[in-house]
């Protein structure tokens, strides 16, 4: 009779140690599966186009030059610009490391926005004087201050605040995966519990 009851007692302890293995066999199996999830989230973001715009402007330029302190020279133009802007977040660069055993996907940087203008130039009245004519510098100044005014406006727009609100939103379907999964989601050390925990995010 001992002797039944010690082996019932070992088959059982064995029975509890196999299963025991088993189900962390499968937790393992199902953090790794879930990991893996996340990263194709990430992966499937790619480069986000997040939001375009289109600018005009009118632009004056002026040049005045004076020869031998006698002559004077003038030139003047009328540009009339027209360009579209468009701000993108390349979600690839996302710099990102996973803890499994702790259910935990953190990101350590979000790439910041890329601007890109592409402007039409045109040129209208053009007046130039008898030995002050327009030449390639006089272009390249021109494409140079039509840039940083389609820069400044753009600054100014709220084509920055939609771009921000887009890649927010992307982030947000990140947010929900790891969430609905178990997992706890972090920007370096702060842990992202809300919507508007993800605004942390924008670089």
């Amino acid at each position: 009779m001992r002797n039944f009851l010690f082996g019932a007692t070992l088959m059982a302890l064995l029975a509890l140690t196999i299963k025991y293995i088993i189900d962390r066999s499968n937790t393992e199996k199902t953090n790794i599966t879930s990991s893996g999830l996340i990263v194709d989230q990430i992966k499937n973001v790619g480069k986000l186009v997040v939001t375009e715009g289109h600018f005009s402007d009118i632009i004056t330029y002026k040049n005045n030059k004076t020869y031998f302190n006698l002559l004077s020279s003038k030139k003047k133009i009328i540009v009339l610009v027209n360009a579209n802007a468009q701000i993108s977040y390349d979600l690839r660069l996302i710099k990102h490391s996973i803890d499994v055993q702790n259910k935990t996907i953190t990101i350590n940087s979000i790439p910041k926005p890329e601007i890109s203008i592409n402007p039409e130039i045109k040129y209208h009245d053009i007046q130039e004087g008898l030995i002050n004519k327009f030449n390639s510098e006089d272009h390249n100044e021109i494409r140079n201050i039509v840039m940083q005014e389609l820069y400044k406006k753009v600054d100014n727009s709220v084509l920055i605040t939609n771009a921000e609100n887009r890649l927010i939103s992307e982030l947000q379907n990140i947010y929900i995966l790891t969430n609905s999964l178990g997992w706890t989601l972090k920007y370096k050390n702060n842990i992202i519990n809300t919507y508007i925990d993800l605004k942390q995010l924008i670089p």
